[in-house]
């Protein structure tokens, strides 16, 4: 069952029918992680939205028409302090390559266990230099770009429509008391294509000096290499617009002397955490692997698929308050589901119709919902729960616990049921409570037989 998709164009700020240039070849390019840190909880919203997206596009078009590429940025001036900062003992490039192996590794473990498909290519900076390089030689040559105090730069007076993105026009786009200009810059808008790079910093030669891209044109190398010079759909964080995105669409245009650069622009929304902007300094900083692997949030652990069922129960596009208080809703909702078997069949006309609506995943959670309580006496319905479960990403798991963990709970619930009996109230909620905070679940009642109190207990999904 195909769905009609129509998405919201950040470029021209309408929703429209999303029409693929070549329908057997859909292509999707998305910002990815800078690799010096790992990544947090913004993060994996992009990661979350374009993945459904992904897996929606291939439910229409097919898996083998859709390309699907996110970017890895590992040659940047943050890796750089990372790397001086973690390893000073070392030469900078073997410290730079620790550092980026080592947070490019987590990411694609966090994304995974996030139920994030892999993209169909995910290219690093460090193996598109040539790529890069060629791109700044033709701006120069097209005297878009000029060569000053060490570095390339982009001359934005020379795009006449340089701003459509953000909707920024160069006139409001001049320096003030918070911006410090360049005295070689010609504007103060004009940015950084290849900079020149200090003994102790990597570099590659080039035209201009052995240095180092600047930050935008990396996309711009990238998916131009593996999407084309003109694609498809084009993601990334609201905080991406400008200057990223704007900065890459000069560039491509610029550079290979086409209309757009992408024909659809998407953005996710901003995320809070506890209804704060997420800050190291504010102590609310979190990270997926905390999420996933400590209790830093919540005094618990959280599975992947109750982070990604948090994430979809807001709309794309909308800002997010990421809290336990909405992990806790999500962990409910999907403890009301059943556990397919498999997850073959066909999606439900009404989560696709959801997720056609500029994928209005909100609509899409709702419509999943009365599907899996319908599908408790109907199979057809359960396989059709299960598909679009897997449309979304959300497939209930079954959940496993060791035999030694078994034996410690049921300890505690013998405990507890002992402080019931002496009647220590405050030290039987504290076990119940502390349970609850991992995870497990108490249910009270009486054996039939004797009428004495029994309790059992489960693992909340």
């Amino acid at each position: 069952m195909s769905v009609m998709l129509k998405l919201y164009n950040t470029l021209t700020r309408e929703k429209a029918e999303f029409r693929p240039i070549d329908p057997k070849n859909v292509r999707m390019y998305v910002c990815g992680p800078t690799v010096y840190d790992y990544a947090h909880i913004g993060n994996a919203r992009p990661v979350i939205v374009f993945d459904v997206l992904y897996r929606l596009l291939r439910h229409t078009y097919g898996e083998g028409h859709v390309t699907y590429a996110r970017n890895i940025t590992d040659v940047d001036d943050k890796i750089n302090a990372r790397a001086l900062r973690d390893h000073p003992g070392l030469p900078l490039n073997e410290a730079i390559r620790l550092v980026t192996e080592k947070t490019e590794r987590q990411f694609k473990e966090d994304a995974k266990a996030l139920g994030c498909l892999e993209p169909n290519v995910e290219p690093r900076a460090t193996d598109n230099i040539p790529q890069m390089i060629d791109i700044i030689e033709r701006l120069v040559t097209k005297a878009h770009a000029y060569v000053a105090g060490g570095e390339v730069l982009f001359d934005t007076r020379s795009m006449s429509d340089y701003g459509q993105l953000s909707k920024r026009p160069l006139d409001e786009q001049q320096a003030g008391a918070r911006i410090a200009v360049d005295a070689h810059k010609k504007n103060p808008g004009d940015f950084v294509l290849w900079k020149l790079s200090s003994e102790n910093e990597p570099g590659w030669e080039s035209p201009w000096g052995r240095g180092r891209p600047g930050w935008h044109i990396e996309c711009s190398a990238m998916s131009g290499r593996y999407l084309g010079e003109v694609f498809d759909i084009h993601g990334g964080g609201l905080d991406l617009i400008f200057p990223h995105h704007e900065n890459e669409i000069a560039q491509s245009r610029c550079a290979h002397g086409t209309d757009v650069m992408a024909n659809v622009w998407m953005h996710n929304g901003f995320v809070q955490v506890e209804g704060r902007k997420m800050s190291k300094s504010e102590g609310n900083f979190v990270t997926i692997h905390d999420l996933l692997h400590t209790d830093k949030f919540g005094g618990r652990q959280w599975p992947g698929e109750i982070l990604r069922l948090a994430m979809l129960m807001t709309h794309y596009r909308e800002p997010i308050d990421f809290s336990v208080k909405r992990l806790e809703e999500a962990e409910r909702l999907i403890a009301k589901w059943p556990v397919p078997e498999t997850v073959e069949g066909k999606p439900d006309a009404g989560v696709l119709a959801a997720l056609g609506d500029d994928l209005n995943t909100v609509a899409a959670v709702q419509e999943l919902h009365a599907l899996a309580q319908a599908a408790k006496a109907d199979p057809e319905r359960l396989r059709a729960f299960a598909a679009s479960a897997a449309l979304l990403g959300v497939v209930p798991k079954k959940t496993e616990i060791d035999e030694a963990v078994a034996s410690a709970v049921d300890a505690l619930v013998q405990m507890r049921l002992e402080m019931l009996k002496a009647k220590n109230f405050a030290e039987a909620d504290k076990i119940r409570d502390d349970l609850s905070a991992k995870g497990i679940q108490l249910k009270d009642g009486k054996d039939a037989a004797t009428g004495e109190r029994v309790t059992t207990w489960e693992v909340k999904r």
